[in-house]
């Protein structure tokens, strides 16, 4: 694919926590960003945990978020293409996103090429030789028995319990890892190396580990984690040439 805008990635919002009045501050702010490159954007990736719980039973989603997803319908109708990857917090979506925002998801990794450049894009979680405690949780989250067992919970006693565990669940929250571990620790340095074996990428684009990085891999590869909205509020902008992290002020 050739593109004549940008590209933009972002992840690791988490609205909602750990507070509805305090993640309306973080909403705002994310949504000022989306106003700011809309104007130049051709692409908007979203890698994951855009809310801190997100599940879709039949006939009903979490409450709240209007403003956040009533502005991702607008650029969407505008002609930007978005793309969202699930991550660990909102791995329960659907087909939400697909029927009422017409954006595209995505429950693996992908690949992208753009401008003869290749990207390997997903959340992030469960790669590479460590999270063992979340590859547990996620096999047991993701088991068709657990989904319908769940919901047979009514909405308002399954929202408010998984909102409440997602809050104070450090393993799950991923608030025990929000520190570099170094190269060699860093399990999805190590998956990406592990890829690069394989097959060729320019950019390695992931979320999940809250934290801004940028790792070459090779001499001509890149590891790059989009940070989060919680902390950082960064998020990644490619150009047609270079894919590089920045950080949004309001």
């Amino acid at each position: 694919m050739v593109i004549n805008k940008k590209i933009y990635f972002a992840s690791d919002q988490h609205f909602g926590a750990p507070t509805t009045e305090e993640s309306k501050v973080r909403e705002q702010k994310f949504i000022d960003w989306l106003d700011t490159i809309k104007s130049d954007a051709e692409i908007i990736f979203l890698l994951g945990d855009l809310f801190d719980f997100w599940f879709e039973y039949k006939k009903a989603v979490p409450k709240g978020f209007v403003r956040v997803l009533g502005k991702l319908a607008v650029l969407r109708d505008s002609g930007i293409q978005i793309y969202f990857f699930v991550g660990n917090h909102d791995l329960w979506m659907g087909d939400y996103f697909e029927k009422e925002l017409n954006i595209q998801v995505f429950h693996q990794t992908k690949e992208f090429t753009f401008n003869n450049k290749t990207f390997l894009i997903g959340h992030g979680d469960g790669l590479g030789p460590g999270d063992k405690g979340y590859k547990r949780m996620k096999k047991l989250f993701t088991n068709p028995i657990s989904k319908w067992l769940y919901r047979w919970l009514h909405p308002d006693i399954g929202i408010r319990l998984a909102q409440y565990l997602s809050v104070k669940n450090k393993l799950i929250s991923g608030e025990e890892d929000v520190k570099y571990l170094g190269e060699e620790k860093e399990w999805l340095v190590q998956y990406c190396k592990k890829k690069l074996t394989e097959k060729q990428y320019d950019y390695f684009v992931f979320g999940h580990r809250h934290l801004p990085l940028e790792i070459a891999i090779s001499e001509t590869s890149k590891y790059i984690n989009t940070g989060d909205w919680i902390t950082y509020f960064t998020y990644g902008e490619f150009d047609g040439e270079e894919l590089v992290l920045k950080n949004y002020k309001s």
